[in-house]
């Protein structure tokens, strides 16, 4: 099983969308059975509170169904879930700098890649410009612009897991 964690400030607006992104899109590629994608915050600001009502909006508008959206549950980031993951999504440079910090070892700070680094439109940019901003602050238009950044990292995550998978020969 190929292990993925997408992480942010609380766990309620730009890491629960990635979740559930990646994991349609892992299902959608084949690989659902192979992947399993959660997530958590860098924080535990949130910890046991639902996904933000905007956020859960925005994918609800994506034909995510109400019912999983609702039994999201935020959670803080725990340095010991290095072992068993195999990828760290940040969704921000802090986020980033953060968990690379928090990280034991050289091998635990290379599983931290923020999202957009697989991205092909944002991918060159210097890292700290390939976050994503907290929608939180914002408007129903922040969370509609951090759902098509996230969408926009999907397939290059896709790819990435269709790779590490095939080189292992199918499982971990």
């Amino acid at each position: 099983m190929y292990r993925i964690i997408t992480v942010c400030t609380g766990n309620i607006c730009r890491s629960p969308m990635a979740q559930f992104c990646l994991a349609r899109a892992m299902d959608e590629a084949g690989l659902g059975k192979d992947v399993s994608i959660d997530s958590a915050g860098v924080t535990a600001w949130e910890a046991g509170r639902p996904m933000d009502p905007r956020a859960a909006e925005e994918l609800r508008h994506h034909d995510f169904a109400a019912s999983e959206t609702r039994e999201f549950r935020a959670r803080e980031f725990q340095p010991e879930w290095f072992a068993d993951r195999d990828l760290v999504l940040a969704m921000d440079y802090g986020h980033y700098t953060e968990l690379r910090n928090l990280a034991a070892s050289p091998k635990e700070r290379d599983k931290v890649r923020l999202i957009r680094s697989f991205d092909p439109s944002s991918a060159q940019l210097p890292v700290e410009e390939q976050g994503i901003e907290d929608p939180w602050y914002g408007t129903m238009n922040d969370f509609d612009s951090s759902y098509a950044l996230i969408q926009a990292s999907v397939p290059g995550v896709v790819q990435y897991v269709r790779d590490a998978l095939t080189s292992s020969g199918g499982s971990r």
